[in-house]
């Protein structure tokens, strides 16, 4: 019989198909089973109304077989089948979705779950196979028809044997390339991987039979024995009702799905009906996969249809604040394009990730408040991440994130709130006072964080590089403002003792400039504070970029950090003996003095935490004033 030619451009469709909208040639599959899975809801919902389909729900079965030896796979139904015409209509014409018409004629209605949207799903086969044959027989019918193609040359249809109604579609998969080894799809271990990881929850069972060696009854010998195994588990654990699942099924499900060795800390479910449709299973992991925070890891949900995989990670279902979140999406309202693996960015995906975003951070506000332990926990691995999603987009999303954040505090070293360490705040306090440096105990020993701890007031110590740049976004919270304690502006001290200290520093300038003309540009003032209690000097920074934000700027990757600098004031404990030793240095030795100075820079820089530009410099003016 002469060869029919596809309909409508094919042979430039067909070569496209293979060549490049699919990415994964695995999928084709999974493509496979949606189908057969498609014909069997069409027999299914047939029997609901006519009584001449015998079938029971039971009955219904996908089958795969391989052929090492003759190449071929093989994947069968016992559905609806096809008539010549539907075969010619559906799979002579590339874009042709049977399942489409099918909705479509019994008006849409939601109790018929079909997978299938696009008749192009079934040329995916091509990717692997150089010929396919596909045998069908309508149930009911008495003749069978099988078409046959080996690609885009075209196809026969013709009249063949079927004891059964329903299809079978057999490939006859490629020969092995240099950079393809398409074999392993007849592999045993291969067909159980990919039902599992794309079609582990399509509602019928898909067989295959498997080879066991069992020991002869009386004997030592073996044999073979070919039993039937279900390679998929049908029903998806976030179709069940939350009450019969228990918390260890969550966790193996967890760890089997998403490769941990742990279970998660939170486990978050989500169904919603209306204007969008969707089941959500979501988990919280208890910590940080080892590529988290690198360049290398990809955020994103695993998203189905109507139980089917069609993208293991969309990326646009979770805001880059919670990328941490491990899980998957269900929803059969999904516009797919013609691959069906990829996705039509429509207001339908956006829906459901805005409320995934507050579903999200509902389910952390719950967790913070009623397992403070677990937060904890997982504030340790993923709360810069938090923060980052404050700092990013200039704080738009703060309102939404502030309240989960957790800082050390000076009282106890423990986390804190913002919420908490407002509502503790002393009379009379309307800012919220930090400080930051490489550790808590570095920071604690800061002059000016002991100054303001020993008056009472409670200090955020801040340790990782983003948390003074969410802060400074931020501004306020709760009408408090934000404030480094070693900036210039923080000021505790009475109004009679700031006039002291401002005559004092005015009566100095002269000291004041000649230490500053000393140490060089490294300083921008030199002044005398009353804020260091027993401490003889520190550094203070003017402006925005305080001297934390600094170092954290310089130590980026591919930054050049020589324009990166804090305006720096070296600022002199007034009520030191030091002080009365630089003024008396002015009059008698300005050589000392000048040394003096440098030294006491290095100290505070130091004490901030900071690397000396010259040590060696430093040890020698030491050495000099000790002979």
């Amino acid at each position: 019989m002469a060869k029919k030619q596809f309909k409508t451009e094919s042979k430039k469709l067909l070569d496209m198909m293979v060549n490049s909208i699919y990415t994964h040639k695995e999928i084709f599959l999974r493509e496979l089973i949606s189908n057969a899975s498609d014909a069997i809801d069409k027999l299914y919902f047939r029997s609901l109304t006519d009584d001449s389909v015998l079938l029971k729900k039971e009955d219904y079965e996908i089958r795969i077989s391989a052929d090492k030896e003759a190449r071929t796979l093989t994947v069968s139904d016992n559905g609806c089948g096809m008539t010549k015409d539907e075969l010619e209509n559906n799979l002579g014409t590339i874009a042709k979705s049977g399942s489409l018409d099918f909705k479509t004629e019994n008006g849409g209605k939601e109790n018929i779950d079909i997978i299938g949207q696009f008749g192009v799903g079934f040329y995916s086969a091509f990717m692997v196979a150089d010929n396919i044959t596909v045998e069908s027989r309508v149930y009911g019918a008495d003749g069978a028809y099988r078409w046959e193609s080996s690609g885009a040359d075209g196809y026969t249809v013709t009249e063949c044997e079927k004891d059964t109604a329903g299809t079978v579609i057999t490939l006859h998969i490629k020969p092995d390339a240099d950079d393809e080894k398409y074999g392993e799809y007849l592999e045993e271990y291969k067909i159980r991987s990919l039902v599992k990881k794309y079609s582990d929850y399509i509602r019928y069972p898909i067989k295959m039979s498997v080879a066991h060696e069992n020991k002869k009854e009386g004997s030592d010998e073996y044999e073979t024995v070919y039993e039937d195994e279900t390679l998929n588990s049908m029903i998806p654990i976030w179709k069940k009702a939350q009450s019969d699942v228990s918390d260890e099924e969550y966790a193996e499900f967890y760890r089997d799905k998403f490769y941990d060795y742990e279970a998660p800390l939170k486990v978050i479910r989500q169904k919603t009906e209306g204007t969008s449709n969707y089941e959500a299973l979501m988990f919280i992991p208890s910590h940080a996969p080892y590529d988290y925070y690198s360049k290398d890891f990809e955020k994103g949900l695993q998203l189905y249809s109507s139980g089917v995989m069609i993208m293991e990670k969309c990326k646009d279902l979770l805001p880059d604040y919670f990328s941490f979140v491990r899980g998957l999406v269900d929803s059969a309202d999904l516009s797919l394009n013609i691959s069906r693996e990829m996705l039509q960015h429509d207001r339908q995906l956006k829906v459901i990730a805005k409320a995934i975003e507050k579903k999200i951070a509902s389910e952390l506000g719950k967790m913070l408040e009623n397992d403070r332990e677990n937060y904890e926990k997982f504030f340790k691995a993923f709360g810069a991440q938090l923060k980052w999603g404050v700092y990013s987009g200039f704080g738009v999303n703060k309102e939404l994130l502030q309240d989960m954040l957790l800082f050390i505090s000076s009282n106890e070293r423990k986390y804190v709130t913002l919420k908490e360490y407002v509502s503790r705040m002393k009379d009379g306090q309307d800012k919220i006072y930090y400080a930051s440096g490489e550790t808590q105990s570095k920071i604690a020993t800061l002059p000016q964080v002991e100054a303001v701890v020993g008056k009472g007031y409670e200090v955020l110590y801040l340790t990782e590089d983003i948390d003074e740049f969410a802060l400074q976004i931020m501004r306020t919270y709760d009408g408090k403002e934000f404030i480094n304690v070693c900036r210039e502006e923080l000021d505790l001290s009475s109004d009679e003792e700031k006039k002291e200290l401002e005559e004092k520093n005015v009566s100095s300038e002269e000291l004041f400039k000649f230490m500053k003309e000393s140490i060089g540009d490294e300083v921008a003032k030199v002044r005398f504070t009353n804020a260091l209690s027993g401490h003889a000097v520190c550094l203070s920074s003017e402006g925005e970029l305080s001297l934390g934000m600094e170092k954290v700027l310089k130590k980026m990757p591919g930054v050049d950090g020589s324009g990166i600098k804090a305006e720096t004031v070296l600022e002199i404990n007034k009520d030191h003996p030091i002080a009365a030793k630089l003024s008396e240095l002015l009059e008698s030795d300005k050589e000392k003095l000048a040394s003096y100075s440098k030294i006491l820079y290095a100290q505070a820089r130091l004490v901030s935490g900071l690397a000396l530009d010259d040590p060696a410099e430093i040890s020698d003016l030491i050495c000099g004033l000790m002979i």
